[in-house]
Order: C-alpha cells, then structure tokens, then sequence
C-alpha cells in the first residue's frame, strides 16, 4: 500500500503543471519571478504573485516562496540555472497564502523560514484559498507550513557577513501581518503587499491609514530598488501607484464624511478616473471604498 501512494506521487509529478517561470535580473544580485496581474485559477494556478532570489553569496535567500509546491520547485531549478546555491533562508512577508504556500519545497531543503507571529494564527486543516481556485494537478504536495521563526518589531540578522533588516509593521497596512526586508548594502527594499503597482491594491483586512503612514516612511528611506508582492516595477517610484491610489481615496472619503454623506455616496463620488484602466479596478475598487469608509467612518 506505502508502495502505491509513492507510484501514484510520482504520477501526480509528471502529470504537473509547468509554470514556465523566468527569473528576471534586478540588479545587485536580485532575481525575480514576477506575477500576472490575474485573480487566481486554474488557468495560471497562482502565479500572479511576486517571489524573489538574492544571491548571498553562498546560499540564495527567498522572499516569498510562492503559491505551491511546485512553484517553489521550478522556481529554484530554474535559479540554479543563473547559479547553483542552496537555500538556507525564506522570509513570509504576510499571511495571504499567493505569498508562502512554497514554504513546503523549502523545508524539505532544510531552510529556515522567518515571518510574523500571525502566522500561528492559521489551522493547517483547514482548506486554503490556493486551494480552492487552482488545478489539483498544480496543488499537488502543497502543504501550509508556517514560519520557524516569528519576528517582533525591528530586527536585525547577518546572512554571509551582510546585514539584513526585518521590520514587522505595527498595527495593520495590508494586513495585520506586514513584514518588509531592507538590505542596506544594496539599498533594496522587499515590500510584499504593501506595494502594488500595475494593478489596484486590495485592502481586505488591511488598515488604510496604517499604510499610508508605512508608504510614506519607505518613501524617506535611502532606496535604489523597491521589490513589492505584485507589479513589474522595481526603481524607487515603485511605491508611488499604491500610495497615490491610498491617500486620494482617504482625501476623497473624508471629504464624503465631512458634508454627512454615507457609503453610497462614496462609491458614487469616488469614481477616481485615473485608476478605471489599472487590472483589478472593477474587483478591488468599490471593495476598497468599503472597507476604507468604515475604518475612516470611526477615526
């Protein structure tokens, strides 16, 4: 019986999805696998989602695994193309499970996975978001594994005689998750989902002030390159789509609220033309104004 479940494993292996990722160079050192501006199904099985590789020297570091098993295994075969190193460290930027369901492929290497304590949060029995929207066939041997180790506040660890800063977002911005990644030898800046760019960001659980006032600390910080969870866009400006989205709708919400106006007048008035061309307006932005009207509504 242990024989057939190995047979019908490896079955399941060659009938697997192939992603065809390409990693793209960044510069200093960094490649990423970069997401389509896509809800996830089972046409892209969940690569609509940014996962980066930084070349430490002896070891690759991964931020964000990536939505499954086999994203993360392709992802690293194809990396050892570039250069053949181990995988020693991943870093979770947040919760959302687009961002760390390749946690699994990882551990079998032996790495160390570090992100928030939310994670403890999550019950490895129930069914995952992942789960539901994508092929079977590429959801084969993901499993929700979470972090080893949490981070609280601002810390800071050497991986190859270089610094890194990890810096765990108080309160809520995305989510009540948030973790970014500074490498201040590379002036770089891994942001996850605090950064959106070619597409509308999603507030969901997330606290529009809060990210407001994040975005704009990354914005006085010293940065040649800022890495976010979805978009294409990689230089010091990479920010501002998400943060200029996020303040109009905040200025446009309490001005609602100053005049007495209630949520459907909101969506009626906050229309916000320049973001109607941007991917995922039609699904994210009246969700936004929701979201951000009864947040605003109690300050």
């Amino acid at each position: 019986m242990k024989l057939l479940g190995v047979w019908l494993a490896l079955a399941s292996l060659l009938l697997a999805f192939d992603y065809q990722l390409k990693p793209q160079d960044v510069g200093e050192g960094i490649y990423c696998y970069f997401g389509k501006p896509e809800v996830m199904d089972t046409n892209n099985n969940g690569n609509m989602v940014n996962s980066c590789f930084v070349d430490m020297g002896k070891e690759w570091l991964v931020i964000d695994s990536g939505p499954t098993y086999l994203y993360a295994k392709e992802a690293y075969a194809q990396i050892c193309r570039i250069k053949e190193l181990p995988v020693k460290h991943v870093i979770n930027t947040h919760v959302h499970d687009d961002h760390w369901l390749g946690n699994g492929y990882y551990k079998e290497l032996g790495a160390t996975i570090l992100g928030s304590s939310a994670f403890e949060e999550i019950s490895p029995d129930e069914a995952t978001r992942m789960q539901n929207r994508i092929s079977a066939q590429a959801y084969v041997l993901t499993s929700p594994k979470i972090p080893d180790r949490y981070i609280q506040g601002e810390k800071k660890i050497s991986i190859a005689n270089e610094t890194l800063i990890l810096k765990h977002v108080e309160g809520s911005a995305h989510s009540h998750s948030d973790l970014y990644l500074y490498l201040p030898s590379r002036k770089a800046l891994f942001a996850g989902d605090l950064v959106f760019n070619d597409r509308i960001p999603s507030l969901r659980d997330g606290d529009i002030s809060g990210w407001i006032s994040v975005l704009e600390g990354i914005k006085n910080m010293d940065l040649n390159i800022i890495v976010g969870g979805h978009g294409v866009r990689t230089d010091k400006q990479a920010a501002d789509f998400t943060l200029a989205y996020l303040k109009e709708m905040k200025q446009g919400i309490k001005e609602v609220l100053a005049r007495g106006g209630d949520l459907s007048d909101a969506v009626k008035s906050l229309r916000m033309g320049t973001y109607e061309n941007s991917k995922f307006y039609e699904e994210a932005h009246r969700a936004n104004i929701n979201a951000a009207f009864q947040m605003l509504e109690w300050e």
